[in-house]
């Protein structure tokens, strides 16, 4: 109620300032102790226990500055970044842009971020506050860098130590080229350099990609993926298409989000579970914001879902309200677990 009340005033903010009040207010204000998931929830992932399957997606706290709150606010898991070697501002403001009708957000951020040298003392502190919740750590290559492999082995080097996992993120439209690491023969090399750079460390690595994919490319990914013997597949990242769209912005450069996004998402995540044969575990993110959106992409085969516009729409209280609502929907279909529902689908 009290967002209900808000959201009118926070609205009539630009959306990126809004944003920056919001994280601000997160490391002011005190938030109780998280909320006790039910026991149906738990959920083991790549070698983690996760108290519920529902994670705040990356581009939310870039910085590191509040994943313990984001747990606190009823977060299985908070995966924070994208993560630079190298501070960066990212692309010029405005930036940021509210699709209000479709319940969606357009933004070209570019990974601006304060770098990884700052984030690296916050984090280390962060990862005793996060109680049970998990803390991922989401790596990305600088805009001017001239060997963006090499900035991704930095970030494996750096944040390893501090991560429980770490997310390779070669799918953001914002960073020119970027999602050319995508391409078969470039992501052999990138996805080699980074397991070797993690060399004894058993940090889970997870690899996000976009949804603006063919099905040959899907194959090759998943093929890469097998081979380097990732742990996980993050399906997936925003989308360049725009489709259907009422809102003035729609017409705005950048990453779409948020409701528009969802079927899309839904389909690739099928996509990759059915190229993989329900081999590589899968988390999806796109288009989420009620429990019945996490339902059906667990039953699509997502082990772990994430978001981040809903709560923009729907308000700080969206984790633990979808808790609770999907221990419901686990239990009316007579499961007795999140990893007995995965990929149920399509039985």
């Amino acid at each position: 109620m009290i967002y209900s009340l808000a959201k009118p005033l926070l609205f009539q903010l630009d959306a990126e300032r809004a944003h920056g009040m919001t994280i601000a207010g997160l490391k002011a204000v005190p938030i109780g102790p998280a909320p006790k998931s039910d026991p149906i929830l738990e959920t083991c992932f790549a070698g983690l226990t996760f108290p519920n399957p529902i994670g705040m997606a990356p581009g939310f706290d870039k910085n590191g500055e509040v994943p313990d709150a984001l747990v606190r606010l009823g977060f299985g898991y908070a995966e924070v970044g994208t993560l630079t070697p190298l501070p960066q501002t990212g692309n010029p403001k405005p930036r940021v842009f509210r699709l209000i009708e479709d319940k969606a957000v357009i933004n070209r951020l570019g990974f601006n971020n304060e770098g990884q040298e700052k984030a690296m003392p916050r984090l280390k502190q962060m990862r005793s506050r996060m109680g049970k919740g998990v803390l991922g750590i989401n790596i990305g290559a600088n805009k001017d860098s001239d060997d963006r492999i090499a900035d991704y082995v930095i970030g494996v080097q750096n944040m390893a130590p501090l991560a429980d996992y770490l997310t390779v993120n070669i799918s953001s439209p914002n960073t020119p080229g970027l999602r050319a690491l995508q391409d078969k023969g470039a992501l052999e090399e990138l996805l080699a350099a980074v397991m070797k750079a993690r060399g004894k460390n058993t940090v889970p690595v997870f690899l996000k990609v976009a949804p603006d994919l063919e099905p040959a490319d899907v194959d090759d990914i998943v093929d890469v993926v097998g081979k380097q013997k990732l742990d996980a597949l993050i399906v997936s990242n925003t989308t360049i298409t725009r489709n259907d769209l009422k809102s003035r912005n729609q017409k705005e450069t950048g990453g779409l989000s948020g409701a528009p996004l969802k079927e899309m998402a839904q389909q690739r995540l099928k996509d990759f579970r059915a190229a993989s044969g329900g081999n590589i575990p899968l988390i999806g993110v796109g288009g989420i914001a009620t429990a019945k959106d996490a339902y059906d992409r667990i039953r699509a085969g997502a082990s772990l879902v994430q978001l981040y516009t809903g709560m923009i729409y729907e308000g700080p209280t969206i984790a633990r309200c979808m808790a609770s609502e999907l221990a419901k929907l686990l239990k009316q279909d007579g499961f007795h677990s999140v990893s007995e529902a995965v990929g149920t689908g399509d039985k």
